[in-house]
């Protein structure tokens, strides 16, 4: 039997491998941080989120928390709380996590 048949697939942190987040739950692959590509994900799991602050983000002003893995503490990205401009009020609630530190699959 194919082991990928088997639950949902998922992301998970890469230095600790704890879940943080279901394939089916990505928004967009089409995200940047500034250290690479990232995916938008309408729900994370098993992250701890810091304060939240205004940041300025390549598509304008938000409030944003910086996002961590739950076991290891690792940053993975962050999570919009609040969109200024009504075109990314889409994003509040969201959470991007930057490609290169989340693996995928059940490893």
């Amino acid at each position: 039997m194919d082991d990928n048949l088997i639950g949902p697939r998922f992301y998970s942190c890469y230095r600790c491998r704890n879940p943080v987040a279901f394939h089916d739950d990505i928004v967009s692959k089409g995200f940047q941080s500034r250290k690479g590509r990232a995916f938008l994900f309408s729900h994370a799991m098993n992250v701890l989120s810091g304060p939240k602050e205004d940041r300025q983000l390549m598509t304008g002003l938000h409030m944003v928390a910086d996002v961590h893995c739950g076991d290891c503490g690792e940053a993975l990205g962050w999570k919009y709380e609040k969109a200024y401009e009504n075109s990314e009020k889409y994003k509040e609630g969201k959470f991007v996590l930057e490609k290169f530190k989340i693996v995928f699959g059940n490893q």
